[in-house]
């Protein structure tokens, strides 16, 4: 269930990236930097809802939690489709035409700048309760994964529903761009976001707490709370003071972790299409451009590797939990310098560029699974989701900064020809951001090992 929601998740993410660029931005005369603050204001206000969706999961529990922020980031999806419909509305006063009416009337219209400004706005607010929503889906599963899971084995599992993020963006472009080519690009918004109104109906019914469900033998219970001498019930039920989080050293290190490496992921998310129409000619709607997310994404499902590492580390080198777990961060960190050779190597195939993001993918989304594992390594169960959320801010907050500095820097280079180490135009704005991502996660390291050098877990929280 943590798999699927999270794979509903990156699939409501990616309808507008593999659609405004091919069909979306020719209607409403989008540029990169409309598209820029579209996907800014997403990360700011992601940002800041994971803050209080973590705190939420905690009040209302696993199950309720997983819920509410599901339910609120599908309705957030569907909304995106009536975009088209509420701009004729506005600005031609033709409210009642259907979508294909809504697209005539648009085209006919004589103030452009008034529908774009118009459509940004729209989309934003359908973006706002889509991020208002999906801020929910990490603090709920890691929460789960905590109920479930002793320590050593959270990375492997955090992991393994992490990897529905990855096969979300395989699907992704299989799907989508066919759909809105088809049907048109609303149908696309409406289509994937009813997913998440099915997972729902089963997630009332099949998830039930460990210690509460008939399925779990005493032995596997016995198994999931090795690492306590008793079941945090009662505790989880305390309130944990936001102002007393941030008096840990192990709040900060996560909060800065994922701050300069959050943004990296979300760039080749919302960019990588982009990045393939502007400076290759492949639509999303292509079946080469089509054929190249995937291979992107299928690439990028190596990553399981690095949920499976710190067990090896834990289990035959003695490891405790969290040194195995910044040990196999600092190995895939060290993937993310191949980002370097994306643009350079571009020149020869787009295959090259593909191959490299999806190298760079692989050990963010590794380092991912295994930063999110830090959380329950250090503090009581009681204080994960709010600790995810603290953190989730801070990375919303790191890819509001990547999205809304790409927009403008990709305009720029585009109308000023910009050079730079040999590149021209949109191609050097692009170097300029694959560099600083190739070159993130190492500097995260290197943040989190000084300001949380050895295994130090929270036990008075």
């Amino acid at each position: 269930m943590l798999f699927f929601a999270t794979m509903i998740n990156y699939l409501d993410k990616q309808v507008l990236s593999l659609t405004w660029k091919d069909f979306i931005a020719p209607e409403f005369h989008w540029s990169n930097n409309h598209y820029g603050n579209i996907t800014a204001i997403f990360s700011i206000v992601y940002a800041v809802c994971m803050l209080f969706a973590g705190r939420l999961v905690d009040k209302l529990d696993t199950k309720k939690g997983f819920l509410c922020a599901i339910g609120v980031w599908s309705v957030g999806a569907c909304l995106h489709g009536f975009c088209g419909i509420a701009t004729s509305g506005i600005v031609t006063h033709e409210w009642f035409v259907g979508f294909a009416g809504a697209r005539e009337a648009i085209g006919l219209a004589k103030n452009v700048a008034l529908v774009t400004n118009v459509s940004v706005v729209l989309f934003i607010f359908a973006r706002i309760i889509l991020a208002l929503g999906e801020s929910g889906n990490y603090p709920a599963a890691i929460k789960a994964t905590a109920e479930y899971f002793p320590k050593k084995d959270r990375a492997l599992a955090t992991s393994l529903f992490d990897t529905g993020s990855i096969i979300g963006a395989l699907l992704a472009p299989l799907s989508i761009p066919l759909i809105a080519k088809v049907w048109g690009w609303e149908m696309a918004f409406f289509v994937i976001g009813a997913l998440g109104f099915i997972w729902m109906g089963i997630w009332l019914f099949v998830y039930k707490k460990p210690e509460s469900n008939p399925k779990v033998n005493p032995n596997e219970l016995a198994y999931i709370q090795q690492d306590s001498d008793k079941p945090e019930i009662k505790a989880i039920k305390e309130k944990t003071s936001f102002r007393r989080c941030f008096c840990y050293r192990q709040t900060w290190a996560f909060a800065l972790g994922k701050f300069l490496t959050d943004g990296v992921w979300f760039f080749f998310l919302f960019w990588t299409p982009a990045y393939l129409s502007s400076v290759y000619g492949i639509k999303s709607s292509d079946p080469k451009g089509q054929l190249a997310i995937f291979v992107l994404y299928f690439i990028s499902l190596f990553s399981i590797i690095g949920g499976w590492l710190p067990s090896y580390f834990v289990d035959k080198k003695g490891m405790n939990p969290y040194d195995g777990r910044m040990k196999t961060m600092l190995i895939f960190a060290f993937f993310l310098l191949v980002a370097l050779l994306a643009q350079p190597l571009g020149h020869i195939s787009y295959w090259l560029p593909i191959v490299s993001i999806g190298i760079a993918i692989v050990g963010h989304q590794a380092w991912s699974a295994n930063i999110f594992s830090t959380v329950g390594d250090m503090f009581p169960q009681k204080a994960i989701a709010t600790i995810i959320g603290i953190g989730g801010m801070s990375g919303g907050i790191g890819a509001f900064i990547i999205n809304k500095s790409s927009g403008v820097l990709f305009d720029y280079a585009e109308q000023t020809q910009m050079l730079f180490m040999g590149f021209k135009g949109v191609e050097a704005g692009y170097f300029i951001i694959f560099s600083i991502c190739a070159v993130s996660h190492l500097l995260g390291w290197v943040v989190m090992k000084a300001l949380v050098p050895r295994y130090a877990p929270i036990t008075d929280l």
